[in-house]
């Protein structure tokens, strides 16, 4: 039984060293070459460049509609400030006014001589 035993164990051995030869890695070389470091870089480099020039575009795209709304602000108070002057002529320029002020400066309204002006 001893030598069956050992044919045995060197049968057994010869399974293991053969799996093991089986299992060897296979050492992959993983330098970088300059080629591959120079378009890396070239492509950092253009994704910096496309970052900041879409912050510039959305700056100047900001600053405009700034502008916009400010000139848009200064039409609103420009549009109120017409109104109310509008308001203003047609006060002063009512027809009982208008009498009053002449007959404080001495002017007659002479019925024969009125002439009717139209407005535009």
């Amino acid at each position: 039984m001893g030598n069956l035993a050992r044919k045995h164990q060197h049968q057994f051995d010869e399974q293991v060293k053969q799996a093991t030869v089986k299992v060897k890695k296979v050492q992959r070389h993983t330098k970088i070459t300059p080629g591959e470091k120079i378009l890396a870089a070239m492509f950092v480099a253009f994704i910096v460049f496309m970052a900041v020039k879409i912050v510039s575009a959305q700056a100047a795209i900001y600053e405009v509609n700034k502008e916009i709304e400010d000139v848009k602000s200064t039409m609103h108070e420009q549009k109120k400030l017409n109104d109310d002057l509008e308001i203003q002529i047609s006060e002063l320029s009512k027809p009982d006014r208008v009498l009053e002020k002449a007959k404080n400066r001495g002017l007659n309204l002479d019925k024969d001589n009125v002439k009717v002006v139209g407005q535009k």
